[in-house]
């Protein structure tokens, strides 16, 4: 998960350094579409602008941020087939996966896709026309990004969930030790105090006995001689 997290957040920060060039994008856009004679239709789909890249750029600087974006869109893809593979996850899951590949697939319309608060992608762009054409392409990225970052959360708190049940279910069968039953002190006093007074009537009882016998006289012998 440390993995997935940490590709996540350098993908993040491509992103922004992409996202503060967003009007060097959106020129760049414009001048391909006008060498590509295509003034009329919106960007609406990532293979467009991989055509734009490959055949209409008209100087570097335009192939360079073209080629920015459609490297974090590969970045996002192969990430998101990466989750799909390790972490088969549950509906959830699922669905965010899923909503992330149909929007990174190459010829998804992304024409009627905008980017809410808190992100300002589509009010960045400075006239209404300017939104018509490229609201959907640059709302492409942050909205797949939200979506992962998503993923994450949710399955850091169903693998916590899974631990936390883990160490419950241990410590319930953890077998516990035979230890001889304590053995009272006032139960201990009782047995004692009950053997002394058994011993004490023994004594009494045998010196009673040996009070009552007769005793034997000492042979007689004649005054005188001892």
């Amino acid at each position: 998960m440390n993995e997935i997290v940490e590709t996540l957040r350098n993908i993040e920060q491509n992103y922004r350094l992409f996202q503060q060039q967003q009007f060097t994008f959106t020129r760049a856009l414009d001048r391909a579409r006008e060498e590509a004679h295509d003034s009329i239709r919106p960007v609406a789909t990532i293979v467009q602008v991989q055509s734009y890249k490959d055949h209409h750029c008209v100087n570097a600087t335009d192939r360079r941020i073209l080629n920015m974006f459609l490297s974090i869109c590969n970045d996002l893809r192969s990430l998101c087939q990466k989750l799909e593979t390790l972490y088969p996850g549950d509906h959830v899951t699922k669905a965010l996966l899923e909503r992330c590949k149909v929007l990174l697939n190459d010829s998804n319309d992304l024409s009627a896709l905008r980017a809410t608060y808190p992100h300002g992608v589509v009010n960045y762009l400075s006239y209404e026309e300017a939104r018509y054409y490229y609201g959907g392409v640059v709302s492409l990225l942050p909205i797949v990004i939200d979506h992962l970052k998503e993923w994450v959360t949710y399955t850091k708190r169903h693998l916590l969930h899974q631990v936390s049940r883990g160490c419950g279910i241990s410590k319930k069968e953890a077998p516990t030790s035979h230890k001889n039953p304590p053995v009272h002190v006032a139960a201990q006093t009782s047995i004692s105090n009950k053997d002394t007074v058994q011993l004490q009537e023994k004594d009494s009882q045998k010196f009673l006995l040996e009070s009552q016998r007769p005793k034997q006289k000492a042979p007689w012998r004649p005054p005188g001689k001892h």
